[in-house]
């Protein structure tokens, strides 16, 4: 299998093992996919930051991975994880926590200026 990354980058779905539900969406560069693989758990490639990370380094909200499956064109990638705590910055369970008309469909799990007080997030 060879991934094809455009940019340097492929697409990451990741998705809940147990509920299957779509947590959220980042981008992977061969040096994070090479790391989640080896070490287990989530790392990704910031295009803000142009910088990897662990899923997890700051809130220790650790997605660890179970499986990885590729697109049938090997451009995207997904992680079936099992989350711990939130995958969402912003306290929610989901990054897809609102309909595209605004509304949230969920609450938050989590207060992120606590979690992220001084941490530069």
């Amino acid at each position: 299998m060879e991934i094809q990354f455009k940019n340097g980058l492929v697409p990451v779905i990741v998705q809940e093992k147990r509920t299957r539900e779509v947590l959220m969406l980042a981008y992977a560069n061969a040096t994070a996919l090479e790391l989640t693989r080896t070490t287990g758990y989530a790392h990704y490639y910031s295009r803000s930051r142009q910088k990897l990370w662990k899923k997890g380094e700051e809130s220790g909200h650790v997605q660890r991975v179970c499986r990885i499956l590729v697109d049938c064109d090997e451009d995207a990638v997904l992680y079936e994880v099992e989350q711990t705590g939130a995958a969402c910055h912003t306290g929610h369970a989901s990054c897809f926590y609102r309909t595209v008309e605004g509304e949230e469909i969920a609450g938050t799990v989590f207060d992120p200026e606590k979690v992220y007080a001084n941490k530069g997030e």
